[in-house]
This record gives C-alpha cells, sequence and structure tokens, in this order.
C-alpha cells in the first residue's frame, strides 16, 4: 500500500509541473486559448510596440492576439468600426502571428 501512495504522489507531482511549466497555464486563469482565425473583417496593423486591430465586420467580434512564442493577448471584444491596441512584438524576436476568436472573461 505505501508504494501506491508514493506512486500516486509522484504521478501527481509530475502531472503538476507539467501543467504549470506549459504556455498554456500562465494564461489559464485569464482565458481559454484562441478559438478559430478572426474573420477577414478583422484587420491588424503591428509593429515593435503595438498592435492595432480593427473591426470591419457588422457584429462585434471577440478577438486575441497570437505570438510565435505561444503567448496571446488577453480577449478583448470590439463593437463595429471599434479599434484596440494590444502589445506589439516586441524586440525579443517575438512575431504577431495573426488574430483569433476567443471568449471574454466575465468580470
Amino acid at each position: 500500500m505505501p508504494h501506491l501512495l508514493a506512486h500516486a504522489v509522484a504521478t501527481a507531482a509530475v502531472t503538476l509541473t507539467a501543467l504549470l511549466t506549459s504556455p498554456v497555464a500562465a494564461h489559464a486563469t485569464d482565458e481559454g486559448p484562441p478559438g478559430t482565425t478572426a474573420p477577414d473583417c478583422v484587420h491588424h496593423y503591428a509593429d515593435r510596440r503595438y498592435t492595432t486591430v480593427v473591426n470591419d465586420c457588422d457584429s462585434p467580434v471577440s478577438v486575441t492576439v497570437a505570438y510565435s512564442d505561444g503567448r496571446w493577448a488577453p480577449c478583448r471584444t470590439l463593437a463595429p468600426r471599434d479599434t484596440a491596441t494590444f502589445a506589439g512584438h516586441g524586440f525579443d524576436g517575438t512575431q504577431v502571428l495573426g488574430l483569433g476568436t476567443c471568449l471574454p472573461v466575465a468580470p
């Protein structure tokens, strides 16, 4: 029986370590990963400091910015013709990969 308990504790520790060190875990409390690619009517312009997102759709769209290092920006809902500013790609070589849909976190 002590062997079984030790195995269960070791398995839990390995699983917890994997979850805490994964890129997704860093954002799990904010929101889930991006869903599908944002519609074509949502555009973005990225530089080192800022990524500007414009919703040219006829309805609200919840979007996030995906980065090449596995991160994504917090989800924001943009009304039609609305603009939002997110972090840019930075100075460390990270690139903006594009926009994804997302579910905003309830306040």
